[in-house]
């Protein structure tokens, strides 16, 4: 009775799941075009009004078109790209881990990296190994988190050399508002641009720091299980998809040795991730996380 009750309330739970994204998909393009809207009104009262009054025109213009510039071109990568895997027919294929693109296989690449193959099961939802999560959308993932950042500094420029102009616009100074951007708009602009500086560098930083560790939001919780059973035990957690701070960004935005140049950062570029989304690169000698032993790994529910 118990599990019968149980899997009613997964369905039900799956059933609202479904409705939430029916609406959710239908309303999608009205959020898209408002984003789009404000975006476009914070860049026109940027160059109508903060602009103007930045020293070194000829080098401050150049920086300011090349963030909004990154701004748009990874929104609208946001938008278009797809969910899922690489379509690369030669990603799933056997192969070691060479060079820019995700052709990563079983086996071990250049510079002591060991490729982790995850297989997935029928249902094409939890991964069957040591990391259970979800199959992960990495070039929508790494487009994602370039736009936040991008999104913090265009967010903290307009707070920082714009925040004379919301004296002059509430009147406290003598001086005339010669502007085609009125002042109310300006100052929403500038209400709205502080707001999300302050909520994606929170979000931007996070999560920036779990990709530093090699771990998903969810494995952050579940290392904690590990870790914990781990110190009971006298013994330590180690995550074998830690390759160190760095190298773990590296590989996330595929830059660096065996990745793209660092300047593909700096500019909206559409680039392949380093893997399939199936096949992860792991430490040199580990097959698995240090200090968990068979039947302690979480898995997640299989129920629709």
């Amino acid at each position: 009775m118990s599990r019968w009750c149980t899997r009613q309330v997964f369905r039900c739970f799956k059933a609202l799941e479904r409705f939430g994204d029916r609406v959710t998909g239908a309303a999608g393009p009205v959020f898209v075009a408002l984003a789009v809207g404000l975006l476009s009104l914070g860049v026109f009262c940027f160059f109508e009004i903060v602009q103007p009054t930045l020293p070194h025109k000829w080098l401050t213009t150049p920086v300011c078109a090349a963030i909004v510039l990154n701004l748009f071109g990874h929104y609208f990568f946001v938008c278009t790209v797809p969910p899922g895997f690489a379509d690369d027919p030669h990603a799933i294929g056997n192969g070691h881990g060479h060079g820019h693109g995700n052709g990563h296989g079983n086996g071990s690449g250049r510079g002591g990296i060991l490729w982790a193959r995850k297989r997935r099961s029928a249902k094409y939802r939890a991964l069957t190994g040591v990391r259970w999560s979800q199959d992960a959308n990495v070039t929508r993932a790494a487009v994602s988190k370039c736009k936040r950042v991008y999104m913090v500094i265009a967010t903290g420029c307009f707070i920082a050399f714009g925040w004379r102009k919301v004296l002059v616009a509430l009147g406290w100074f003598e001086e005339p508002w010669p502007y085609f951007a009125p002042p109310m708009a300006f100052l929403l602009t500038f209400i709205l641009s502080g707001v999300l500086c302050m909520a994606v560098t929170a979000m931007a930083g996070w999560h920036l720091f779990m990709v530093a560790c090699g771990e998903t939001s969810v494995e952050s919780q579940d290392h904690e299980h590990y870790r914990r059973i781990a110190q009971q035990r006298g013994e330590s957690f180690i995550n074998c998809y830690d390759m160190g701070y760095l190298k773990n960004l590296q590989l996330f935005f595929n830059v660096g040795q065996d990745g793209y140049p660092y300047y593909t950062l700096l500019l909206p570029f559409r680039i392949e991730p380093y893997t399939d989304g199936r096949a992860w690169a792991r430490r040199q000698g580990f097959e698995h996380h240090l200090g968990v032993r068979p039947g302690e790994e979480l898995t997640d529910e299989d129920e629709e």
